[in-house]
């Protein structure tokens, strides 16, 4: 069963898609996918367009209650984007699904992953963060500031030129995310590094340097062959499945 939410975030009015099976649920379990970031032009209404039916999926298959919340700027959502906005928006939905004594999981694609290590390093709700292909260096990741700036503008995220941060402040904003940092601050709650060995957007030398920085206390899974769009590839949702199953 597919539930479609809207919820304020600031100024921004976020799309929200809550899935469950009542066909194997399982009490208390909740996961919540977070897309990456569009630099491609016109992608912004995109960005998230799989996820509902990821959601569906990995709702039906693991009896977890799903969520994907399209972040601001993206799909239906209103808004523009910042990484800070972003983390406020991930917030709120926390804030939606997180109630009573539900174990709340995020599952990151891209620089959605970078994102969700983020707001988990300071986030005791959060009880295990999966990534998928998310830079563990956003510098070189996102290139200069007025490129950074210019793929946000081009990629569709903004809701509003008024809105979007200048290129220093913008890039400034990207980068006090550092997920090297953040994974630090995860164990001993649980991680799984995910990465497709033919990424040429973001190497899979980032996925070791993130198990790494969490000192070794998260499982790697690197898929062969794969590139840097994991969402539909059938390899990443049995790794995701089989993490879920293991930590029900």
């Amino acid at each position: 069963m597919l539930a479609h939410e809207q919820l304020q975030s600031g100024g921004s009015i976020l799309d929200l898609r809550i899935s469950d099976s009542g066909a194997r649920a399982v009490d208390g379990h909740v996961l919540v996918l977070v897309h990456g970031l569009p630099r491609l032009v016109g992608m912004g209404r995109q960005a998230a367009g799989l996820l509902p039916e990821l959601a569906e999926h990995v709702a039906n298959e693991s009896g977890w209650l799903v969520v994907s919340g399209t972040l601001s700027g993206v799909g239906g959502s209103t808004g523009t984007f910042s990484a800070s906005q972003w983390r406020e928006d991930l917030s709120h939905i926390l804030d939606r699904v997180a109630k009573g004594d539900r174990r709340v999981s995020l599952a990151g694609f891209g620089f959605g992953g970078s994102l969700a290590l983020a707001v988990a390093a300071n986030d005791d709700r959060v009880r295990g963060v999966a990534t998928f292909a998310a830079p563990a260096h956003l510098g070189p990741w996102s290139g200069s500031a007025k490129e950074l700036h210019r793929a946000v503008q081009v990629a569709g995220v903004v809701g509003d030129e008024r809105e979007l941060l200048g290129p220093e402040e913008l890039y400034r904003d990207l980068l006090a995310i550092d997920p090297m940092h953040a994974i630090a601050e995860i164990p001993p709650r649980r991680l799984l590094i995910g990465h497709g060995t033919d990424d040429i957007e973001v190497p899979a030398s980032d996925a070791r340097d993130l198990v790494a920085a969490a000192e070794g206390r998260a499982e790697l899974r690197l898929i062969l062959g794969a590139g840097h769009q994991l969402r539909a590839d059938p390899r990443m949702v049995a790794t995701l499945l089989g993490w879920l199953d293991r930590h029900r």
